[in-house]
């Protein structure tokens, strides 16, 4: 009987075991099997990601490619963006012609100004000999080329972007060590005759005279009367004197000056410089021949020319007993190399 508990027992005991070693086996044999779905879940997830990256960049690209086209026109010395168009809006594309037009008037206007807005157009304010024979310097030319300006704009208008001001500036065109030698030679004269009786209009000949006394005319360089002689008014010192308006004679400050510009334009006439601006009075003077003045007038008609004579020229003007001489003088080195006027 005992044997028998014994083998029971010892029957029990094995089963336990066996029963035992199934179950461990069960748990290993699926082990491999979450590990599977663990990493198929990743795999899952991060295609889902991956997606919605996807989608997005889709996204961003459609946004870029909805984004409208517009060119920014900078200055070249601030860096400021001093306008943006939007060529879709003004008809580029569709008509391209009225895009240029307008365009062309906006460089004209950030070019030459309006009534309310400078232009970066500058016209040269020459170099001047002072009473010690030192050089007063002046001012450089500048020039905004409008229709190039124009044409960067409509290029850039295809896909956008910035454009700079096409500015170019231009020194005036003479070697400073020339400067003590220009005086040397008198290549060209004009004298006219004022009554010195008159006290403002001889005192207004006088000022102006001495504003283009000792101008140095580089190579190539522009000259305005306007610009080199300033306001004609009170606070300059011009006086009360008569004037020539709309074809009567009538009292106004700075009557005379137009007998300097006369004066020299007869003096500049006799050598080889091209002529910018130039207008005649609405009635005749008495101190050039008929045709041969140059009305001028502050902010209004002008007296302009260019030196192309192919040398550096010096401007003396003469003024004293009723009588205004300009010379215009130049290097003994350069008398033989000036173009004259044909």
């Amino acid at each position: 009987m005992t044997k028998r508990k014994w083998g029971i027992a010892l029957l029990l005991i094995v089963c336990f075991i066996g029963l035992a070693g199934c179950s461990g086996k069960a748990a290993g044999d699926n082990e491999p099997e979450k590990k599977t779905a663990e990493k198929k879940a990743k795999e899952e997830e991060k295609a889902k990601e991956e997606s919605k990256a996807e989608e997005q960049a889709k996204e961003e690209e459609k946004k870029e490619e909805i984004k409208p086209v517009v060119v920014n026109v900078i200055d070249p010395d601030t860096k400021a963006v001093l306008k943006t168009f939007s060529p879709a809006e003004m008809g580029f594309g569709e008509d391209d012609e009225k895009y240029k037009a307008e365009l062309a008037k906006w460089a004209k206007e950030i070019a030459r100004g309006t009534d309310t807005m400078k232009g970066f157009d500058q016209r040269m304010t020459l170099d001047k000999i002072g009473h010690d024979g030192n050089v007063i310097k002046g001012q450089p030319e500048i020039i905004l080329e409008e229709s190039e300006l124009v044409d960067k704009i409509f290029a850039a208008s295809i896909s956008g972007g910035d454009v700079k001001l096409p500015l170019y500036v231009s020194e005036s065109g003479y070697d400073p060590a020339d400067v003590p030698h220009l005086g040397e030679v008198i290549v060209a004269s004009y004298t006219t005759n004022f009554n010195s009786g008159v006290a403002g209009r001889t005192k207004n000949i006088e000022l102006s005279a001495e504003a283009i006394n000792n101008i140095i005319l580089g190579e190539g360089d522009h000259f305005s009367f306007n610009t080199t002689v300033g306001p004609s008014d009170e606070a300059h010192g011009y006086q009360p004197a008569e004037e020539a308006i709309n074809g009567k004679l009538v009292m106004g400050i700075g009557g005379g000056i137009c007998q300097t510009s006369s004066t020299l334009y007869n003096a500049v006439d006799k050598v080889g410089v091209s002529y910018v601006e130039k207008h005649h009075h609405s009635v005749t003077v008495g101190y050039v021949p008929k045709g041969r003045d140059a009305t001028v007038s502050y902010g209004g008609k002008d007296f302009r020319f260019e030196n192309t004579t192919g040398i550096p020229l010096l401007v003396k003007a003469n003024f004293g007993n009723g009588v205004l001489t300009i010379e215009i003088r130049t290097a003994k080195k350069y008398e033989g190399m000036l173009k004259k006027a044909v």
